[in-house]
């Protein structure tokens, strides 16, 4: 498998060529290394992981999540076991390209009232892809989001300029050392460095070029103007104390989605589907399941 390619250009104002993308048609079983479990004639849940991460963070909620819920996991391309051939500078330097990796899973294996469940960065792939086709979904399910994590004048993110600029420094300087320091920081876990370091492990295991570019998108990308889009019943779901995605934006979210719940978890971190995976799949499950 060879690693990334096409290299060159920009990293912002960047326009997916769709049709060039889509007039082949991608095995995107393979591209994604994608996994299906569960209940075979259970509603459609599909889980979509964050920044830095593959489909394993979510290992503790799948069988908590199998019985009643058809499964489907993924590795964004550029993550874990995808394949790395398939990524580009050009179609990867936005939310845009990676949104229509989404689309292209959903309809290649041609599922249908999808359950989108996006953990962090990848919340936001979902607004956008909801907005896209919202006859493909039936509800969203938004973990640990954050539409922009730069503070913007009343809107608080979390980060100044000089914090994002910080740390898309450190990583871009020594990504293994940022790793590292970071890991422990967005699970905030102290008491359970296992957590901090299998997360690390992740990090490690990402090309840093790859990685280097995801965490502009993520850090840099302003989604807010989008969550007005979302037409279908939404789930938000925050951390009672989160780092990343702090306390007042959730509650931004759900004032932005029309009809959206917000579920604040008695959990710490960015990741509670790995620190505190039984009450994040019940969250899960009490929304998403039919009535």
């Amino acid at each position: 498998m060879s690693r990334a390619g096409d290299r060159a250009g920009p990293v912002t104002g960047v326009r997916v060529d769709r049709t060039a993308w889509n007039a082949v048609r991608v095995d995107v079983r393979a591209r994604n290394n994608v996994v299906v479990t569960g209940n075979e004639s259970g509603p459609v849940l599909v889980l979509a992981h964050g920044f830095g991460c593959d489909q394993n963070l979510w290992r503790l909620v799948v069988p908590l999540l199998a019985e009643r819920f058809r499964v489907v996991l993924f590795d964004h391309v550029g993550a874990g076991r995808s394949d790395l051939s398939a990524w580009t500078r050009e179609r990867h330097s936005s939310l845009r390209g990676y949104t229509d990796d989404v689309l292209t899973l959903l309809r290649e294996l041609d599922l249908r009232d999808v359950v989108f469940v996006g953990h962090s960065v990848s919340a936001m792939m979902g607004v956008l892809a909801v907005a896209e086709e919202p006859e493909r979904f039936a509800k969203l399910v938004l973990l640990t989001p954050s539409p922009r994590y730069l503070d913007d004048g009343d809107y608080r993110g979390g980060f100044s300029a000089e914090d994002i600029d910080e740390l898309l420094t450190s990583l871009d300087s020594n990504y293994l050392g940022w790793s590292a320091t970071m890991a422990p920081v967005i699970m905030d876990n102290p008491d359970r460095p296992e957590l901090g370091a299998e997360l690390a492990d992740l990090f490690c295991g990402t090309d840093p070029h790859i990685a280097s570019v995801f965490a502009r998108v993520t850090f840099l990308s302003d989604n807010r103007e989008d969550l007005a889009a979302v037409t279908v019943p939404t789930l938000v779901v925050e951390c009672a104390r989160d780092a990343i995605a702090p306390t007042g934006v959730g509650a931004y979210v759900q004032s932005r989605i029309a009809g959206s719940t917000l579920v604040t978890l008695d959990a710490v971190g960015h990741c509670p589907q790995l620190s505190d995976p039984e009450i994040t799949a019940e969250a899960i499950i009490a929304f998403a399941a039919p009535r």
